[in-house]
């Protein structure tokens, strides 16, 4: 009798509601928890001792000196202005070039789109750090990309300004196109889905009543799919402002970006409390503007 009323109250109610409580208690566990350490972390005081932090005793229960020298240190703000810009450039460029790619995507053949989005996601087959390690080899000074690149810039600049080689290695320059050949996928994916779900007789009707493509495009085209470029934007520009091995191996080691910075003061300088103020200012500065745009997303959504 029992068994049988707890039986029919998970076929009732209990086994959606597990199946949706899997995910959260999955963020609970390994995002939030995680999370509230580091915070406590950054309001601890920096020891000679292992783990290289403490609270109470000789020092104070809560410090908060790691957010007002990071607040005040040229070198931390300088981290994340490069990190924001480097990202943001990374996010333009993805966009730019993803975004002819999604559309081209969605006209094509069936058979055709399903090789074109095999070769999208190719990269994903490969190592990360053997793809980083590639670009290294073709940014170097001996590399044929480097030398047709500097061909390029002695055919198209006067005789004074010519060089030999194109110093690109260990710059912000190397930074952004290695990221943009990372995240690139990340871009054209949302926006493919995006711009699938679109109606193309709405394109027919507009050339119908005399647009022109380029008003087809802007007028049309471009207002439906911005749910995609932003979703494709979040997902290049939140990893890249925190990316760490780019700018480790390509980057310039006088102009960190914001990831790298984190792992210095964790691993060299021992200083955890501030690694964590660092990274808890990083999260907040990326998720606290998407969560407000989802918020006034499904606030529109629900007024419709």
């Amino acid at each position: 009798m029992g068994g049988g009323r707890i039986s029919r109250w998970f076929d009732s109610k209990g086994w959606p509601g597990l199946l949706i409580a899997v995910p959260y208690l999955w963020l609970i566990a390994f995002f939030l928890l995680p999370f509230l350490i580091v915070v406590a972390m950054s309001f601890a005081t920096k020891t000679p001792t292992a783990p290289p932090f403490s609270f109470g005793g000789e020092h104070p229960l809560v410090n908060p000196d790691a957010y007002g020298r990071m607040l005040t240190g040229g070198l931390y703000l300088r981290a994340f202005l490069t990190s924001l810009v480097n990202a943001l450039l990374a996010t333009v460029f993805c966009l730019l070039i993803g975004y002819p790619m999604a559309l081209g995507l969605t006209r094509v053949s069936s058979s055709w789109r399903n090789i074109l989005l095999m070769l999208v996601i190719l990269p994903f087959w490969t190592s990360f750090l053997l793809r980083v390690y590639a670009w290294m080899g073709m940014m170097g000074r001996n590399s044929w990309f480097n030398g047709m690149l500097t061909d390029a810039w002695n055919v198209l600049v006067p005789i004074d300004w010519a060089v030999k080689s194109i110093p690109m290695m260990h710059s912000n320059f190397a930074v952004v196109l290695v990221m943009v050949y990372t995240y690139l996928p990340f871009m054209i994916l949302p926006l493919y889905a995006s711009l699938e779900r679109l109606d193309p007789t709405l394109d027919e009707a507009a050339m119908d009543l005399g647009s022109r493509p380029y008003q087809v495009f802007r007028d049309v085209t471009l207002p439906q799919s911005i749910p995609g470029i932003i979703a494709g934007g979040t997902l290049v520009f939140i990893p890249a402002a925190g990316e760490l091995v780019i700018p480790t191996l390509v980057g310039d080691a006088s102009s960190p970006m914001i990831g790298r910075l984190i792992s210095d003061e964790f691993s060299q300088a021992q200083d955890w409390p501030m690694a964590s103020a660092i990274a808890v200012a990083l999260l907040v500065l990326m998720v606290i503007p998407a969560m407000i745009y989802s918020h006034y997303q499904a606030r529109a959504e629900g007024s419709k």
